[in-house]
């Protein structure tokens, strides 16, 4: 039986501390609660001076320098999110994914073993694998036939008398990640050997992506059914955990979710009333090191018995029901079935988990984001209730889904908007003023306040600049 005690919610529930009462948390990338105003002990730090309290600079989201700086001190120096071991299955199987600029293969190998690998031939830099997913027990480069085991071991080489006896093939093996680790199946990579443990970086996010995982009967998930991308024409930052903006971007979803709620085929199945109002008890919460949430827990709770009876009315239903009660304490089997196994969580800086889908941030350039989108179902589910979870996945964000276009339409338009130079500032200050700190840690504001966005900002300066231009104190 799995037991998670559920963190308080609300100031009754919990000492009530403004966050500049506290500590830092523990120091994965040196994450503060706050920065320094600029000019306070900033030390010189140029990109200090871009980051105020509850305002930021629009150059975080149009310079180009401070883009590739961002590929070098986040993307190429912190901890990213490469994919799920349920894609990898079997020996031989791989899939090809991104590190900020970097290409590289999510592998399993002969031996079982999973593994990142460069994907970049070691003799003249071609890339060796082509395919976005496949399996093979072996990975050649077309420029000169170099052929390496799918564990990275360079096997053979076209034409060997033409190397002399220093040549080793050992020697020239694929460069693998520094740093690979896992959390529950999530695979996660770092091109940086120094970085602390995957757990450590994850901190109070964890247990939100346990929302996922034990919602899946035994705990396993299946993130083999495709997936479909997205490209705008924005900063990848863009894409943050927002509850503020879904009463006006996506107004008609709303409503048409109001009105059809009862089918079970669209998000408004789980998004039972309006989880985004001025009056809503839903929440935001920053757990530290950029890891954000839009928290529907007390929300969903409220309306459980909604879903629940979609649920039971399913096929198949009734035994993931039992299931999930068989396997868990009661609380949180009820948290389970009222979450539908969406955490709706942003893992810094290139994973989100929202509703029935995995999401991997690719940057592309200052001004260009792809976004991909892994439809994840419950591999001890009935095919009934998968199917449910696709068709709720493919109403809002598939190709032809109802959300999605908005959300690329409006960051689009702010780009537009941020390329003006005059009074640059945009403001991140909501709910400022009436955040708290839960007793387990997290800052908590109001559905609608900016908490993900000041959260984000930390962690992006911890990690972009000196560990001495980084204060705990100021707000």
């Amino acid at each position: 039986m799995n037991t998670h005690p559920l963190p308080s919610t609300s100031p009754e529930h919990g000492e009530m501390h403004h966050p500049s009462d506290l500590p830092a948390p523990s120091d994965p990338h040196r994450a503060p609660y706050a920065v320094r105003t600029p000019g306070e002990g900033s030390r010189g730090d140029p990109l200090a001076q871009l980051v105020r309290p509850g305002s930021i600079h629009s150059a975080l989201y149009t310079d180009e320098t401070i883009f590739k700086l961002e590929l070098e001190r986040i993307f190429h120096g912190g901890w990213l999110y490469i994919g799920h071991e349920s894609e990898i299955a079997e020996p031989g199987e791989y899939r090809r994914r991104q590190m900020g600029r970097q290409p590289v293969i999510l592998v399993r190998g002969q031996d079982g073993q999973v593994r990142v690998l460069l994907n970049r031939c070691r003799h003249r830099g071609a890339m060796v694998c082509e395919q976005d997913a496949g399996k093979d027990k072996v990975f050649r480069c077309w420029y000169h036939g170099w052929t390496y085991a799918n564990t990275g071991e360079l096997i053979s080489v076209s034409g060997p008398e033409g190397y002399g006896a220093s040549f080793a093939l050992s020697e020239h093996s694929l460069t693998p990640a520094a740093r690979v680790e896992q959390y529950r199946g999530f695979v996660f990579a770092s091109l940086n050997g120094s970085v602390p443990p995957v757990i450590d970086f994850l901190g109070g996010a964890a247990k939100i992506i346990d929302l996922l995982i034990d919602a899946a009967p035994g705990g396993v998930l299946s993130v083999r059914a495709g997936s479909n991308r997205t490209t705008y024409k924005g900063n990848w930052k863009q894409v943050g955990m927002d509850g503020y903006h879904p009463m006006y971007v996506h107004a008609s979803v709303l409503s048409t979710w109001e009105r059809h709620a009862e089918s079970g085929e669209g998000l408004g199945a789980t998004h039972s009333d309006n989880p985004f109002g001025f009056d809503s008890i839903s929440e935001t919460r920053d757990f530290g090191h950029g890891h954000t949430m839009l928290d529907f827990r007390k929300h969903r709770l409220k309306h459980t018995g909604k879903f629940r009876a979609i649920l039971e009315k399913t096929n198949g239903g009734k035994e993931y029901i039992e299931a999930l009660y068989a396997e868990h304490e009661a609380d949180w089997a009820d948290m389970l079935i009222a979450m539908a196994g969406d955490p709706h969580l942003g893992v810094f800086p290139n994973l989100q988990l929202i509703n029935n889908q995995i999401r991997i941030i690719n940057p592309i350039s200052v001004d260009e984001t792809e976004v991909i989108m892994f439809p994840v179902l419950f591999e001890n589910a009935s095919r009934e209730i998968n199917a449910l979870r696709l068709r709720q996945h493919e109403s809002f964000y598939g190709p032809a889904g109802s959300g999605s276009t908005d959300d690329a339409e409006i960051f689009e338009r702010v780009q537009l908007g941020l390329n003006a130079s005059v009074e640059p500032w945009i403001d991140i200050s909501r709910g400022m003023e009436r955040e708290w700190i839960d007793s387990d840690g997290s800052i908590v504001g109001h559905i609608t306040d900016e908490v993900p966005q000041r959260g984000q900002m930390r962690q992006w300066l911890a990690m972009m600049s000196p560990p001495d231009a980084v204060s705990e104190g100021a707000h």
